[in-house]
């Protein structure tokens, strides 16, 4: 199509990279208008614009108006991608929410990734391809009548009423019997007295704990996305059918979600993550010792890598999520996942660096994987401890000082040290 050969040849993997900085894009500015505007808004607002625009390609009359379009599908995906995790994080309850982000999320990925191939091998025409995966979206529209507004994000805006008539039908779909007063009016007029702050992208920088916080999720993002889009990117590289193989590298992915969502549910986050991401980066270490004739110990090593990396890259969501604010939780998680953006641009010169040495993408994931293993036993941990709402209610990073923001005071000083006492709005 278009005459994508010799030397425009270029052109193909040059839009896969424009897709990619679409998605870079998107997650600089999901999360600043996921927390102005309203997740469920965002949401759907980004629904649209990934079908709509899916939709126009289809009917590209040339490389650059599909890649331009591509852009945009790419914005799009990721802005609504991170407002429902955020909205189902902050809506949902303590353990639902773990499931949620993990089989809830994950598994269905998954199974869209294997959806990916059954309807590629089937469908060889790209146009007819696009608009068979472009149509599901349109499922989505009655959803804008049942998916809520999260209540956290109303609070903080301001706009209690509207929080507790959420709260209350939950409760009334439940078959529970909401209290009289569902929010203490004390809390209410110290919450009412911060509405009129504007967050941005800055206060992931305020103070010393959250801009550690943010400059090592952002690492631990970056590292796991080369590690996942690298391995999944080299499936064609594998020995046996392109289709099959895509297929096995799918459904690795489900062993892979189920067992984060048991770590994640019984055992701390920081351990759980750092098992994953060792066992992840070890055993692609282990590939260079493996006889070049033994092909299927070297497969299965491969997938036992992308299902630690896989897993890690699922547990990272939750973790990620429940160390931010809610002020700041989107914008948090969306920065996090501007980094893993720039992950997935570089996998590709990973993967690359195969053609001199085959062993020398292994080496190099597997490594920078073992050390965010390492990088992530200095992360807080936030198991069993209520979602933070403030950023003075934020744990503190392992072995870091406290450091009050200037307009802190010292009764935030003590919510900070001791964030266990306060108790956090429950939904």
């Amino acid at each position: 199509q278009w005459n994508l050969v010799c030397d425009n040849d270029w052109k193909g993997p040059l839009s896969t990279s424009l897709f990619f900085v679409g998605v870079l894009l998107g997650s600089f500015v999901s999360g600043q208008l996921s927390d102005k505007f309203g997740r469920k808004n965002v949401l759907f607002a980004t629904l649209a614009m990934q079908t709509g625009f899916s939709f126009v390609q289809v009917f590209s009359t040339s490389w650059e108006m599909f890649s331009v379009f591509f852009v945009l599908v790419g914005m799009g995906q990721i802005s609504n991608y991170v407002a429902a995790f955020v909205l189902g994080t902050e809506i949902l309850g303590k353990s639902i929410r773990v499931l949620f982000c993990t089989l809830g999320v994950c598994i269905f990925y998954a199974f869209g990734y294997m959806l990916l191939p059954l309807f590629a091998y089937f469908i060889r025409d790209w146009r007819m391809l696009l608009l068979a995966l472009t149509l599901p979206g349109l499922l989505c529209i009655p959803l804008w009548w049942v998916i809520p507004e999260s209540p956290r994000w109303l609070i903080s805006q301001g706009r209690f009423q509207e929080a507790e008539d959420i709260i209350r039908k939950a409760a009334k779909t439940n078959g529970l019997t909401a209290p009289d007063v569902i929010l203490d009016p004390s809390e209410l007029q110290d919450l009412n007295s911060q509405k009129q702050q504007t967050y941005t992208i800055l206060d992931l920088m305020k103070t010393r704990n959250i801009l550690t916080i943010t400059i090592m999720s952002v690492i631990l993002w970056m590292i796991i996305s080369v590690g996942y889009f690298g391995l999944s990117l080299d499936t064609p590289n594998l020995h046996g059918d392109v289709y099959v193989n895509c297929f096995l590298s799918a459904v690795i992915e489900v062993p892979a979600y189920v067992i984060s969502w048991l770590l994640l549910r019984n055992l701390p986050r920081r351990y759980s993550m750092a098992a994953a991401l060792f066992l992840g980066g070890c055993v692609l270490l282990f590939i260079q010792l493996v006889p070049s004739h033994i092909r299927a110990l070297s497969i299965l090593l491969v997938m036992l890598g992308k299902f630690g990396i896989t897993s890690a890259f699922s547990m990272v969501y939750v973790y990620t999520a429940e160390l931010y604010p809610t002020v700041v939780r989107n914008m948090g998680v969306g920065a996090s996942s501007m980094a893993s953006r720039l992950g997935s641009i570089l996998s590709p010169y990973f993967v690359y660096l195969g053609a001199y040495d085959r062993f020398l993408p292994y080496i190099l994931m597997g490594s920078l994987t073992v050390l965010s293993g390492i990088l992530t036993l200095f992360l807080p941990e936030s198991y069993g401890m209520p979602l933070p709402d403030t950023i003075d209610q934020m744990l503190l990073v392992k072995g870091l000082e406290y450091r009050p923001a200037s307009s802190s005071t010292r009764d935030s000083k003590e919510e900070e040290e001791n964030p266990e006492i306060f108790k956090s709005t429950a939904f």
